[in-house]
């Protein structure tokens, strides 16, 4: 199947979902996760995904990613459909165009920090334009390219995982509870680091129980029962209401 699927929106849109579903079934109990949700995320925008737990939001990043399917729908990246497809084409796709940071499975526990960089580059096959070490050295871990993910902290667990995310210079970044079980230097510099890619032309969406994501983000958006509500900014304190 063709890369060539385009998606019939704006060029800057880089991320399109369109009335996505999501059901799961065991035995004679469904449960519907998500219930027609649609998105865009533009090029260099910060969306935040609120919203309580069990409301669909790791399920929609999931859909979103290609790391799982919905039962329903389409999602597009950078023009492309990556829904729909056969796991290793989604994968394939996944490695060209998105940056997954998961808030606990971003590194391999036998690869040091620059080997887990590395290895999401050689798997895309083609030269990448950022050296593993100088993406070390922009999320202030470069004296620690050679250590094992269990000999460092949880501040450098979540920036050696956000190098692997922006390995391959994704045109979308996908971030769940990047900043969940972090102190608050460092959410301030996890988020920090977000926005700068988002300045040099990501899109970058997160999904969030965090204040400050919602305060650092361009707009929200709110996930209850499995359906989506666009935030305007100037709605932001109702959004903060349902972070938690």
């Amino acid at each position: 199947m063709s890369d060539s699927t385009h998606t019939g929106g704006g060029s800057d849109d880089v991320l399109t979902a369109r009335e996505l579903y999501r059901f799961y079934r065991a035995g004679e109990e469904e449960t519907l996760a998500l219930r027609g949700v649609s998105l865009k995320v533009r090029r260099g925008e910060t969306v935040a995904v609120v919203g309580p737990s069990g409301a669909g939001k790791s399920t929609l990043l999931a859909c979103l990613a290609g790391l799982d399917e919905p039962s329903g729908g389409e999602v597009h990246v950078d023009g492309v459909r990556i829904s729909h497809r056969p796991e290793t084409e989604r994968a394939r796709l996944r490695a060209r165009h998105v940056g997954v940071l998961l808030q606990t499975r971003n590194l391999l526990p036998h690869l040091s920090v620059r080997d887990n960089v590395r290895l999401p580059q050689r798997a895309q096959g083609r030269r990448t334009r950022v050296p593993a070490e100088e993406l070390l050295a922009r999320v202030g871990l470069a004296t620690r390219a050679h250590a094992l993910p269990r000999q460092l902290s949880g501040g450098e667990l979540a920036r050696a995982g956000l190098a692997v995310a922006l390995a391959n210079a994704p045109a979308v970044l996908l971030a769940d509870e990047p900043t969940g079980e972090l102190d608050g230097e460092t959410e301030q510099l996890v988020l920090s680091m977000l926005r700068e890619r988002a300045a040099e032309g990501c899109a970058v969406l997160i999904v969030t129980h965090s204040r400050e994501a919602v305060r650092v983000a361009d707009r929200v958006i709110t996930l209850m029962d499995g359906k989506a509500t666009d935030t305007r900014p100037q709605d932001r304190g109702e959004a903060r209401d349902v972070v938690g």
